[in-house]
């Protein structure tokens, strides 16, 4: 399931490429053809993501909202962005505690230029950089580029929801939990029922409202993380990666998470989040010199502490990292480090 960076983003690219021009909407699927009739021909004024949500906004009121779920994906074609998509814009990275793009204030060192890596899972854009071009785009979990088209727009393929089309840029949406046009009032009621989100709250409020929210409840802290009340924006890598960063086991109950402990959780989510915007990849492990970072790039294998390694060693102390079903989900832990 895409976690609260990808569907940032998303965001960015329709606030590049789509916002301030009238939108041609339709449904190839049928699915959406009401929904997509009511917002056809009209200017798209905004484009905002809250955790897992995104919004897009249509002149005269009327908003889109868009959850990907599990399965949802949406295929860019035309002049598409990669690169700075992933580039924050200044006030987002004052934001996080104050760090730059040329600072990723973990003594790694500065990746902003240099020679294109290329991801083996297709999971990194990196190789992008530069200026808009033809080309084609899949973002959901993790972005794929796929070759330069010759004709635009292009052929819907598969079963595609909706698509919204530009004079020269084109996104078709496939497979999502929820799509649905809204109202304003509809939105604002959507947005009052998520946990704060790093990118959309004030640091000082979004992390009041995270430790109390956390301080209150018996749940395990590693239910909490992903209850998109509490917080919105983390999925099943951030929570795996988070709980082994601070040391926490994941069954403690919320309230007995000391304080200071859980304010810690909410600023390195603040952190990983603003970093997985900027490089477009969950980049968990800190410290990293030139060819490791270079070689976790390329190789999801080397991104993460525990997430997908069960039954390998830990990285810091050698224990099999464990792996046990929490509400449906896989959950990674280290039986030692997390104690």
């Amino acid at each position: 399931m895409p976690e609260g960076h990808s569907v940032h983003r998303i965001a960015r690219q329709f606030a590049e490429h789509f916002v301030g021009h009238t939108v041609r909407a339709s449904s190839p699927q049928g699915r959406f053809a009401a929904g997509a009739a009511k917002i056809d021909g009209r200017v798209m004024t905004d484009a905002r993501a809250v955790g897992k949500h995104m919004f897009l906004e249509f002149e005269d009121g009327d908003w889109l909202r868009v959850h990907l779920g599990m399965y949802g994906a949406w295929d860019f074609t035309g002049d598409v962005t990669v690169s700075t998509t992933a580039t924050l814009a200044d006030d987002d990275a004052e934001g996080a505690e104050g760090r730059s793009d040329d600072d990723s204030g973990d003594g790694s060192p500065d990746r902003s230029a240099g020679s294109p890596i290329i991801d083996a899972a297709a999971e990194d854009s990196l190789h992008s950089i530069g200026a808009p071009r033809r080309t084609r785009l899949r973002m959901a979990e993790h972005e794929k580029q796929g070759e330069d088209i010759d004709v635009f727009p292009p052929e819907p393929i598969g079963q595609v929801r909706v698509r919204l089309l530009t004079e020269s840029s084109c996104a078709d949406l496939r497979g999502p939990t929820a799509c649905e046009v809204i109202t304003v009032d509809e939105v604002a009621a959507v947005i009052a029922r998520l946990g704060p989100d790093p990118l959309v709250d004030s640091p000082e409020g979004g992390e009041e409202r995270f430790t109390a929210a956390v301080r209150r409840r018996a749940t395990p802290i590693g239910v909490l993380l992903m209850d998109q009340s509490i917080v919105s924006g983390i999925g099943n890598i951030y929570r795996a990666e988070l709980l082994f960063r601070a040391g926490l086991d994941p069954h403690t109950p919320g309230k007995q998470v000391p304080e200071d402990l859980v304010r810690e959780l909410w600023r390195d989510w603040t952190r990983l989040l603003v970093d997985g915007v900027r490089v477009g990849q969950m980049m968990t492990m800190d410290g990293l010199d030139e060819e490791a970072y270079r070689r976790a790039l390329v190789h999801r294998d080397d991104r993460h502490w525990v997430y997908h390694r069960a039954g390998l060693p830990c990285r810091v102390c050698g224990t099999n990292i464990a792996m046990e079903l929490v509400a449906g989900r896989k959950l990674y832990w280290c039986p030692v480090c997390q104690t």
